[in-house]
């Protein structure tokens, strides 16, 4: 099919963004609205944004345009394709992506081949309007998602998106085609990767390049995701640019279309425009496993398991003492919610560890040191439940500790040492390096990672309590240290008749430099 005069011609729009495409297409028609008529809406020449057909003359248009001003789905490219679990991983997979204007029966193609795409699913489109803000006008956004249940264990599929006037299987749709894989029926050996607070830099692109490289099963990003928010106080008054939105998905497209992207909530993703809580923004970009207290409400609480690992994913937003926006808007219910998973978890013969992710510190130093409220709610139930591993963002630096026992050092756990949380204790890990700015530690403490080793007996910092106010805190947990961009990596091993199933912890930093590692065992 050509495209259409009022459309970007192919070998432009494959070189342009899709911002650039949004303000070339929305140029051109209004300066080219005469042409847009009655007749060649009624031709089929314009088409709206739906999965049914039903619902189309519904849609809002796009950006900046005219209800009369859709343009031929050949002219408009998907992108910013992200993946994720259903609650099953083995037989689960939600696909997510973005089109830049309202596209008509968005759909995905998916196959066991990359050139026999042959079963083809409709897909839903989730709208997200966003107000004019701060001089900004309203912006619209098309949010598009489809789910993948039934499939094969330890399998990978090849996929593509499309809608009408764009086919994944076609010349021009191939460029979206992707692959994933499925769980295993049964533990193996795999990798996961973490970070936090990624944003959009030069240094979060660096980072996505070498966690690629350690061919992830999945990733956590423990909150902050793209900073839209740039103010982090979950309120009206903070400043907010959507669009950011869509440079921090075609960002994270190269990872994130082949790896599923499993992300929580942090105070930068309460975005008070969308909803009374903040977070139907996240509802419409994000499909995430449904398992949660209430999903529509809490789309950041989850849970699930990926061979002899079961993961927990919380909304730190909702227990912080630091930022107030959402503390306590589940009414206890997501740590009601909490304590049942730790306990089913704990008690599954398939799972040997435990790793919890959020956003807020229990344990830091850094700029925003450590959360009474996270310490008085959930750490009670991170050693009751035996918890093997918890990964942190908020602190915008990599920080590690020993293994803590009732909130002390119950094992020193220095690089390359291991440890046993049933014996030892919890190591909490913050991973905020992600991309974002950097923070630091308090005046006079160094960095203190491998290579660099720098031991303090005892750090002076402070504790979040539930006045708002910083109770200072002399810590001797802080064991590793390190301002700068960075990741976690863990090698997941199950345990054999002689050997101990074992979580191989691993912090890289962007250009794929070793700062710590350590080992969490279980077992013989």
């Amino acid at each position: 099919m050509e495209t259409p005069d009022f459309g970007i011609p192919q070998h432009i729009a494959r070189r342009m963004s899709m911002a650039e495409q949004h303000e070339y297409l929305r140029t051109r028609l209004s300066r080219r609205r005469t042409l847009v008529t009655a007749s060649a809406v009624a031709g089929g020449l314009l088409t709206g944004c739906s999965g049914s057909d039903t619902a189309t003359a519904d849609r809002s248009p796009a950006p900046g345009t005219t209800s009369t001003e859709r343009v031929h789905g050949s002219v408009v490219t998907p992108f910013g394709r992200h993946l994720a679990f259903g609650a099953d991983p083995k037989t689960q997979m939600r696909i997510s992506w973005q089109v830049p204007l309202a596209v008509r029966k968005p759909y995905i193609r998916v196959g066991l081949k990359p050139d026999d795409l042959s079963r083809k699913i409709e897909a839903e489109v989730r709208d997200l309007s966003t107000p004019a803000l701060g001089g900004r006008p309203a912006y619209e956004q098309y949010y598009v998602h489809a789910a993948l249940d039934g499939l094969r264990p330890g399998t990978t599929y090849y996929y593509g998106v499309g809608h009408d006037g764009f086919d994944p299987a076609s010349s021009q749709g191939r460029s979206t085609i992707a692959s994933f894989r499925t769980a295993p029926a049964s533990p193996e050996r795999f990798v996961f990767t973490a970070f936090g607070d990624q944003g959009v830099s030069a240094e979060a692109i660096a980072n996505d390049k070498v966690l690629l490289r350690q061919e992830p099963a999945f990733h956590l990003h423990a909150g902050d995701i793209c900073y839209a928010d740039n103010t982090g106080h979950g309120e009206k008054s903070d400043l907010f640019n959507p669009s950011t939105w869509d440079s921090f998905l075609k960002q994270t497209e190269p990872v994130a279309k082949s790896v599923p992207w499993m992300v929580a909530v942090g105070n930068h993703d309460m975005e008070a425009w969308y909803s009374p809580d903040g977070y139907g923004g996240q509802l419409a970009r994000f499909s995430l496993p449904d398992n949660g207290f209430d999903p529509r409400k809490a789309p950041g609480v989850y849970a699930f398991t990926y061979g002899n690992v079961g993961v927990v994913s919380l909304d730190a937003n909702d227990v912080s003492y630091e930022i107030p926006a959402n503390f306590g808007y589940t009414d206890g219910k997501q740590t009601k919610w909490l304590d049942r998973t730790l306990k089913d978890l704990r008690a599954s013969d398939s799972v040997d560890f435990i790793v919890v992710f959020f956003h807020h510190c229990a344990y830091s130093t850094s700029k925003h040191a450590s959360d009474g409220g996270l310490r008085a709610e959930w750490l009670p139930l991170f050693t009751k439940h035996q918890v093997d591993l918890v990964i942190n963002g908020h602190n915008h630096v990599y920080e590690r500790t020993d293994a803590i026992k009732n909130g002390e050092v119950g094992k020193p756990v220095p690089i390359g040492a291991s440890t046993d949380p049933t014996r030892d204790g919890i190591v909490y890990v913050t991973a905020g390096g992600g991309g974002k700015t950097l923070y630091g530690f308090p005046d006079g403490v160094k960095d203190s990672y491998e290579g660099h080793v720098e031991d303090r007996e005892s750090i002076e910092s402070f504790l979040w309590t539930k006045s708002q106010k910083e109770k200072s805190e002399t810590v001797e947990w802080s064991r590793v240290r390190y301002n700068g961009f960075s990741f976690l990596s863990v090698e997941v091993e199950t345990g054999t008749g002689t050997g101990a199933a074992r979580l191989k912890v691993s912090a890289l930093t962007e250009k794929g430099e070793r700062i710590d590692r350590f080992e969490v065992r279980r077992g013989k």
